[in-house]
């Protein structure tokens, strides 16, 4: 957050970024984050946390939509680097959710293997709203078009889904929060003005002493 803060500000200092610290981990590496983000050109993690090499263990995917290797390669950051947070980060403005959101109100959907994407970012969107209609998980038709409109929440169900899921469906995510030694937190990133901001926090985030 405080990298974030320098980013914003147009102060970043560029940390970890020098011919020692490239020397430095040559040998190994031990990130204090495993940062799963979107692919989306405009959110680059190092860039907008302002940190450098060996800093973050970073995995994108369009829509930030879960799959087998990419919770391997969460687990891996986890459970053989020692990453002590998971940070999930969404941004406003994204095309798969955006996807998404279409093709539940037209039943539009991409071809290819688009639709791969957009079928995993569906059931974040559902699931939200259904949460929000009603306690017995019904959704009224009328109120899941009106919230389709609102993209500022769809996102945000969509990260918040994504760190339930990643702690639900990963034993190892799991018994790490469940011991102390991971939290996962998903995040939001606004384009305009480059604020990432917290959403969603499984397990403790503060430091250990």
């Amino acid at each position: 957050m405080e990298g974030n803060t320098r980013f914003v500000a147009g102060a970043s200092d560029h940390p970890n970024q020098n011919v020692e610290r490239r020397a430095e981990l040559s040998s190994a590496q031990a990130p204090f984050a495993v940062l799963f983000g979107c692919s989306d050109s405009r959110v680059a993690a190092e860039i907008i946390f302002d940190r450098g090499l060996g800093d973050l263990f970073v995995v994108r995917t369009a829509g930030h939509v879960v799959d087998t290797t990419v919770t391997g390669s969460i687990e891996f950051g986890v459970d053989l680097l020692h990453t002590p947070l998971v940070v999930v980060l969404g941004h406003q403005g994204c095309g798969a959710v955006g996807a998404a959101a279409e093709a539940l109100a037209t039943g539009t959907l991409p071809n290819n293997f688009v639709r791969a994407i957009v079928d995993r970012v569906i059931p974040s969107l559902v699931t939200g709203t259904a949460e929000r209609d009603g306690a017995d998980g019904t959704v009224n038709k009328d109120s899941l078009t009106l919230h389709l409109v609102d993209q500022r929440h769809l996102l945000t169900e969509h990260v918040r889904s994504t760190v339930r899921m990643l702690h639900d469906y990963s034993a190892v995510l799991e018994e790490a929060v469940a011991a102390g030694r991971c939290a996962i937190v998903g995040m939001e990133y606004d384009l305009a003005d480059g604020t990432a901001r917290t959403v969603e926090v499984i397990g403790n985030i503060e430091p250990q002493g």
